[in-house]
């Protein structure tokens, strides 16, 4: 291929075929929403009912959605998953792991029954839907895997041993999965958002004290918003990005340099 060869087309994504997990709300709602603009059909598991706002926000794109209310760490769960995309559309071509809960308590108080959940959610399940996913895209001899990480792929975390642990084992794994799958023209990726005005950050974000002092370490001066990730989401989903290989892609207005 030459320069010439190059086009906008290496961002399209029609006729490909997404799995989003936990696409129905939060950061999730976007990664799902931008791969639909981006000419994808998506398939969205979750354990939260779709309550059609995001149907709608699909469909709007000329798309098709498929919902499937499902526990993603269920037993067989992955399986399920992976096979009702192919089932609904004949095949999978993405895969973005972005279901994610956090639990916050000191070291001295996080218990099991903080850490076991975040570990079956954050990472186990991002495990068993990525070797599912792998299974049907090695034959195809492509695909895309985006794991969802975060800024405690790096950092360490106060209140949230388990949520820092989980992050970087999710680094790891999106590496050895690139190492392995590369030969197959598969490319798995991260995506690091930082601080982001979410429902979940509402109350940091409401404290003058904490908001000021997650600011004063940003040098975009301004918390993320949701549509800051949906580029990074469909370029790590394209063409485009067919030669960029374990790589954590970090979309947090310059947080990690200060």
């Amino acid at each position: 291929m030459t320069i010439s060869d190059f086009s906008m087309d290496f961002f399209s994504l029609k006729g490909k075929n997404a799995i989003v997990t936990g696409g129905n709300t939060g950061l999730g709602q976007a990664f799902a929403s931008a791969l639909a603009k981006a000419g994808a059909n998506l398939f969205i598991p979750s354990v939260m009912d779709d309550g059609g706002e995001t149907r709608a926000l699909i469909e709007a794109e000329g798309v098709k959605m498929e919902f499937l209310k499902i526990d993603i760490t269920a037993d067989g769960a992955a399986k399920t998953i992976i096979d009702g995309c192919v089932n609904a559309y004949g095949s999978v071509d993405i895969l973005v792991n972005s279901a994610g809960i956090c639990k916050l308590a000191s070291v001295l108080e996080f218990e099991r029954h903080h850490w076991d959940p975040m570990i079956d959610v954050n990472l186990t399940a991002a495990f068993d839907l990525s070797r599912e996913a792998a299974k049907r895209m090695v034959p195809q001899r492509s695909g895309k895997i985006i794991n969802v990480c975060s800024l405690f792929s790096f950092l360490g975390g106060q209140m949230s041993p388990a949520y820092a642990a989980t992050k970087h084992a999710l680094a790891g794994f999106t590496k050895a999965y690139a190492d392995e799958l590369g030969q197959y023209n598969i490319q798995v990726n991260g995506i690091a958002p930082g601080y982001y005005a979410t429902e979940i950050t509402k109350v940091t974000r409401s404290n003058p004290e904490t908001n000021q002092r997650i600011l004063d370490h940003i040098p975009a001066n301004r918390w993320g918003d949701t549509l800051d990730l949906m580029g990074a989401t469909v370029f790590l989903a394209s063409k485009a990005s067919d030669y960029v290989n374990g790589h954590l892609l970090v979309v947090d207005g310059g947080y990690l340099v200060r």
